[in-house]
């Protein structure tokens, strides 16, 4: 079972991601982890893109296919894989479809974590983080038992620039900007599943699980 994971930054695809390989025991993979794996273990693959990255420069296509490829051909991902974060790009997923094929596999699933802009503006301008330990928390969702005091170390909470809302759109435009051609590009392959991303995580999970089969 080979599945792509599509969604708007905070749309909780990651989480998504995680329980659908713990659930049918395929790895989760996402480009960051292969390219920190890549570069730990002195891979010809990574040195390539420890170049790009040490200046400040997006890897080229064609190297993360490359090092996505190589990652599925290992032994663990024989059942199947989820891949989160990739791809991006309309050139992405074609030069993916192209190395899968000339392995004789193509994907099963890409399954789209529809979320409307205003709710993850909202989900995310709510996030504040401890300006000491680093803690995360939400003022709805994980509220602080005194407002704006960590629970932990009782430093300070900050909303961080990531999380401010101008920020949070600036993003998601960038997103259905890149993306929205993929989920054309995947409708067309027939292999578009669509999931509501606003109710409970674990009501998402079982709306993908009914797709993808107990």
């Amino acid at each position: 079972m080979k599945i792509i994971m599509l969604g708007a930054p905070g749309a909780g695809k990651g989480t998504q991601a995680k329980k659908i390989a713990e659930k049918y025991s395929i790895p989760h993979i996402s480009t960051g982890d292969i390219f920190r794996a890549n570069i730990k273990n002195g891979t010809e693959l990574g040195k390539k893109a420890k170049t790009y990255m040490d200046q400040g420069l997006l890897v080229p296509d064609e190297l993360v296919v490359d090092l996505v490829v190589d990652r599925v051909k290992q032994d663990d991902c024989s059942n199947g894989y989820v891949l989160d974060g990739f791809p991006r790009t309309i050139p992405q997923a074609e030069a993916l479809d192209k190395a899968l094929a000339a392995m004789g596999e193509a994907m099963d699933y890409a399954i789209n974590v529809e979320v409307p802009d205003e709710n993850i503006v909202r989900r995310m301008s709510g996030r504040r983080a401890c300006v000491d330990c680093g803690a995360t928390y939400h003022i709805v969702y994980a509220p602080t038992n005194e407002e704006n005091i960590c629970d932990n170390c009782h430093g300070e909470l900050i909303l961080r620039e990531d999380d401010k809302p101008e920020t949070v759109q600036k993003r998601l435009n960038v997103y259905h900007e890149q993306t929205q051609p993929l989920i054309d590009y995947y409708t067309e392959k027939n292999i578009l599943v669509e999931v509501d991303g606003t109710v409970d995580i674990d009501e998402v999970f079982a709306a993908i699980v009914n797709v993808l089969g107990a």
